[in-house]
């Protein structure tokens, strides 16, 4: 086992393959992830450290997700199995630090990530940073629709695919798509736990008919700033 370095960082993609409204594809949680990896991977690039930006893993627990056609859900507890494997196969050659750009924000799976960051944190050389966007400190870095929680296939990630991925996104359903207004956060303050409870019934939430390539741009970049300044604060505090 080398000696940990705490200028070189790992970055783990983390995303869903799950049903996205009809406008979207199921990867988009991937697709996001790995933006918000890029992003935030050549931020701490030009902060002098050196980052290893790691593929994407592409399967999460998606229960809220469960009944549409597409979503692949598995067990929290492998998402917590495979997420602390990652970091401590990493401590081992040398990489103390591994950063989790995660764009899929069900509640099982951020408590998955959260799972995995406690398990982490008693571990000798190995360090876990989980940046949870749902924490409000964060939510107020991104945009009104994701803080109202009406933002699943809503403006905030059909805005994302647009600048990622434009080919992927079918803009005519797009724009004929009316409002979704219910919020996810309600519903879960309410103990509803798919998304045709919560009231989408179409798999969306939000408005994706006013989502911009250029509004998609600027939420990358805040996602990566977010992620660069928790890596930052976390080797701070060691």
């Amino acid at each position: 086992m080398r000696s940990p370095s705490a200028r070189v960082i790992a970055i783990l993609p983390v995303g869903a393959i799950e049903a996205h409204g009809p406008h979207l594809p199921l990867a988009t949680d991937v697709i996001i992830a790995e933006a918000m990896a890029r992003d935030g991977a050549a931020r701490l690039s030009t902060a002098g450290f050196e980052v290893l930006l790691l593929p994407a893993l592409p399967f999460s627990a998606a229960p809220f997700a469960g009944g549409f056609a597409g979503t692949i859900d598995i067990t929290a507890g492998a998402i917590t199995s495979v997420v602390t494997s990652i970091a401590r196969s990493l401590a081992n050659h040398g990489i103390s630090t591994t950063a989790v750009a995660n764009a899929h924000l069900d509640p099982a799976n951020v408590a998955a990530l959260h799972a995995a960051e406690a398990e982490i944190a008693g571990s000798r050389g190995a360090r876990l940073v989980f940046p949870d966007v749902t924490r409000r400190r964060l939510a107020e870095r991104l945009t009104e629709e994701f803080r109202s929680g009406a933002c699943h296939a809503g403006r905030y990630e059909t805005s994302i695919v647009l600048a990622e991925r434009p080919e992927l996104v079918d803009v005519a359903v797009m724009r004929s798509l009316a409002p979704n207004p219910a919020s996810l956060i309600d519903a879960r303050r309410r103990g509803e736990g798919t998304f045709e409870a919560a009231g989408g019934t179409l798999a969306y939430f939000g408005s994706p008919a006013d989502a911009t390539a250029e509004e998609g741009h600027a939420i990358v970049a805040a996602l990566g700033a977010i992620l660069a300044d928790a890596v930052v604060e976390a080797i701070g505090k060691q």
